[in-house]
């Protein structure tokens, strides 16, 4: 009766020392009712009662480490490796002490060192193995099945197993995370009714929740102009729903991607009378935007009458937060030659009427030269998933237009054509990047996949016996992906590492319906725009040596490898390699940056006299 009682006691000390820690982590409770918190480790002796008591320190010295067993455990302790020969006392105890704490965790609960005699440098262990127990049964107290099976429990793993406290320890940690999910932060578990029949344990568990707890208000601390209503739709902490700590890391991520707010401190929960009260220490960040890019390119083939070299020009306007409301409107001009511009304009409402969707929309326009017009507008409506997701759905109609005056004396059909695109897809975004400016660390993840039909348009300055034999209605599939890792080097360097990629899948393709590639947004020593693809690949690899907050010097290398699935094209296949460096600081008119890069593809060589400078001053406001 006795020993069975011991065993009993000697488990609960294991599953209590292994036991996840108290619920509701970084909570203020101010309940006087609220569960006791442990009290406080006894203070060391003053530095004055130390120096008044000197001890003599002995000259460390090798151990040697042999243990005394019974013949039975020997084939029990080969599996673990334990160390013979020891460089002083303190760490042949530690290593007695850690075989034991192993053996109790694989279910041998009664393991002990019994004796330990000091021979010279050699120190003998006398170590008791005991039995394997087994869980004879563990069954459901007062626990809903509902509860048990989100929590991971089966109940062959606590059916004639071996008895490991970590097992216990597990479905705990399990079991408390999704009661303090559904309102019960303070909710605890415990064995009860145990019965131990030989090596055998048999028991209940039982959930004690505590009180219901219900989000009460959301309060905002700093200088804000962001509004409490917008938050609380935005994050879903509406009051009156039952607590939720996943909910509450949940929002802290999601407030970590928002550019135009800083979360200065972790959100404080404070408990009263059965209501939660989170606190926000936010500070407005200078997100609203305008940049203004100058870049001197030189001219390869100048005319009559044009200039050796080219200015183009790139200027964008983004207002974020209006209003304190989280809606925000961009726009991007840039001139990409003399005769081309591009046209990019887009609109989020997120917290769309109150729910979690954010809506957003946006229309693309490229004029290209004298030879076509493209425009693409698109409609998103994107739902914000937990763990820092994000799942969208969207519409997108793209129109493309001749606009050359010279059609009428051409002799077959051009290499662009008039054609409309609609297509439903879907975007799914993991985004874990701890600064939305200039991250250290982190990892960015896009995907995209959208299928629809294209329809070609006879244009009427072109004969119709210039599309026989040309499908006019095909099926469209387009792919896209785009992966970004921030890894940190030293105190002050990060590493970034990017893959982007876009693939167009279609029967019959011009030129105006490919991607384009090509400057600094996406690949470096080439004039903006300047290839065409079906089907490409960067990777880019970029050192960032940060000097300050915000400022840094890096060293790049981008590697591209593109197709082009056109007929009679003489370059269907290249690899353009871009390679460079820049600086990017803050200055009193906004954020400075300069780039100077080189490029290599199959129509170009490495040189200096080909180089791409890119410099301009990104302002916020």
């Amino acid at each position: 009766m006795y020993a069975r009682a011991l065993v009993i006691c000697w488990f609960l000390l294991l599953c209590r020392l292994m036991a996840p820690p108290v619920r509701a982590q970084g909570t203020t409770p101010l309940n006087p009712a609220a569960p006791p918190v442990s009290a406080a480790p006894a203070l060391a002796p003053p530095d004055s009662a130390r120096r008044a008591a000197p001890v003599a320190v002995r000259p460390a010295r090798p151990v040697t480490l042999r243990l005394l067993t019974e013949t039975a455990d020997q084939p029990v302790l080969r599996p673990y490796r334990y160390r013979t020969n020891l460089p002083d006392s303190l760490a042949a105890l530690r290593e007695v002490r850690n075989l034991v704490v192993a053996l109790q965790a694989d279910a041998y609960l009664t393991a002990s060192a019994d004796e330990l005699r000091w021979r010279h440098d050699t120190l003998q262990v006398r170590l008791y193995v005991g039995e394997l127990f087994r869980w004879a049964r563990l069954r459901n107290g007062n626990l809903g099945d509902g509860l048990l099976t989100r929590a991971g429990f089966r109940d062959k793993l606590f059916r004639q197993q071996p008895l490991r406290p970590q097992e216990w320890a597990r479905l705990q940690e399990s079991v408390l995370h999704e009661a303090e999910n559904q309102g019960f932060p303070f909710a605890t578990l415990r064995l009860d009714s145990l019965e131990l029949t030989g090596q055998e344990i048999a028991g209940r568990v039982v959930l004690q929740r505590g009180p219901l707890v219900q989000f009460d208000s959301l309060q905002i601390l700093g200088k804000t102009k962001t509004k409490a209503r917008f938050l609380i739709d935005y994050l879903q902490l509406e009051p009156g729903q039952p607590f939720s700590q996943q909910r509450i890391q949940e929002a802290t991520r999601r407030l970590r991607q928002l550019p135009y707010l800083q979360l200065k401190t972790e959100p404080e929960v404070r408990f009263a009378r059965g209501r939660a009260r989170v606190y926000f220490l936010l500070e407005d960040r200078t997100a609203n935007q305008f940049d203004a890019i100058v870049g001197v390119l030189p001219n390869p083939n100048p005319g009559l009458g044009q200039k050796r070299v080219q200015i183009t020009g790139d200027v964008t306007l983004n207002l974020r937060n209006i209003n304190g409301g989280g809606k925000g409107v961009g726009l991007q001009w840039r001139k990409l030659d003399a005769n081309s511009q591009l046209l990019d304009a887009q609109y989020l409402h997120p917290a769309f009427f109150g729910t979690p969707l954010e809506v957003s929309g946006s229309f693309n326009l490229l004029k290209q030269d004298t030879l076509f017009l493209n425009t693409r507008p698109r409609l998103q409506v994107a739902y914000p998933t937990a763990l820092a997701g994000r799942l969208a759905v969207f519409a997108e109609w793209r129109s493309s237009r001749l606009i050359s005056s010279a059609l009428n004396k051409a002799t077959a059909l051009p290499e662009n054509v008039d054609s409309q695109y609609g297509s439903y897809g879907l975007n799914y975004t993991w985004n874990t990047l701890d600064d939305p400016y200039f991250p250290r660390r982190g990892l960015l993840v896009s995907g995209q996949g959208a299928i629809g039909t294209k329809r070609i348009s006879k244009n009427a300055d072109l004969p119709e016996s210039f599309y026989e034999g040309v499908p006019l209605r095909t099926r469209q599939i387009t792919l896209g992906l785009r992966a970004e890792h921030y890894f940190r080097v030293g105190r002050q360097g990060v590493l970034l590492t990017r893959l982007r990629g876009e693939a167009l899948i279609n029967n019959r393709l011009f030129l105006n319906d490919l991607f384009r590639l090509g400057g600094l947004a996406t690949l470096r020593g080439f004039n903006e725009l300047n290839f065409y693809a079906s089907q490409y690949a960067v990777g880019t690899a970029e050192f960032r040596q940060f000097t300050g907050a915000d400022a840094y010097v890096f060293v790049f290398a981008d590697q591209a490898y593109l197709r082009r699935d056109i007929p009679n094209d003489p370059y269907p296949q290249d690899a353009p390699t871009g390679l460079g460096a820049g600086l990017s600081f803050r200055t009193g008119a906004g954020q400075f940056q300069f780039v100077y890069a080189l490029g290599r593809s199959e129509q170009q060589r490495f040189s200096l006299s080909a180089g791409k400078i890119h410099f301009g001053i990104t302002s916020r406001f």
